[in-house]
């Protein structure tokens, strides 16, 4: 049964969520403010993934997530935001903070559930029997096996998605990848998000790699990106 960190500041939001997603079957740490939140994470269940409000009464929802993406024990947590916010750059700096996914209130109890799902699948990716276990290209290389990423040697620190990403890119040099291929074979089939969560990715996994390898992943306007330039004919 997936365990959830469920933070919702309204009491009466927060009950109705709370009966409806133990009726879809998953377990439930509930708590009100952020501080309980980041308490539960040293105290309570460990969770499989986190549903975060934005507007708390006592800290932003987005410091809850960086504080979760911080923390050692849960660095790779998947996390799925709620907001009531209608501006589009509070969901952006979301992403670019390492949300997997958002959803707007209103919504269905169904869809959340539904997206909860989803993040939770996308956490643990397939096997497959044959994959090679280091993949390179220029200064840039991940060890798939030990799940590190390096540039000229140094390491580099990314969160699951974010090496998941990478790992694609290079897997598939000098390939234009359209964002709705990245989204099905790095998000996963079921993904019911938006394409400008890749575009948040990507900014995040080059400011990560730096001056001496970022400029490897090319934006192919209109389409998608492109590791390295064109492939020779």
């Amino acid at each position: 049964m997936p365990h959830i960190l469920l933070l919702e500041d309204d009491t009466e939001i927060r009950l109705g969520l709370e009966q409806h997603l133990r009726r879809e079957g998953f377990s439930l740490t509930s708590v009100g403010t952020g501080r309980e939140a980041l308490q539960s994470l040293g105290a309570g269940p460990r969770p499989d993934a986190a549903l975060l409000d934005l507007s708390l009464p006592d800290m932003d929802g987005l410091d809850v997530l960086r504080a979760i993406r911080a923390h050692a024990a849960h660095h790779a947590l998947p996390v799925l935001l709620v907001t009531a916010r209608s501006e589009e750059i509070d969901r952006v700096l979301g992403l670019e903070l390492g949300a997997d996914d958002y959803i707007s209130k209103p919504f269905s109890a169904r869809e959340l559930a539904a997206r909860l799902r989803a993040i939770l699948r996308r956490a643990v990716p397939p096997e497959t029997s044959v994959r090679a276990p280091r993949l390179a290209f220029g200064p840039i290389a991940v060890d798939l096996d030990m799940h590190t990423a390096r540039v000229d040697g140094q390491l580099v620190d990314l969160t699951r998605r974010e090496f998941e990403l990478l790992a694609y890119f290079l897997a598939n040099p000098r390939r234009v990848l359209t964002r709705e291929k990245i989204l099905q074979q790095v998000w996963g089939l079921e993904y019911l998000g938006e394409s400008r969560t890749i575009d948040a990715h990507v900014r995040r996994v080059r400011a990560k790699l730096g001056p001496v390898a970022a400029d490897h992943i090319e934006t192919v306007v209109g389409v998608g990106y492109r590791l390295g330039g064109p492939a020779e004919a």
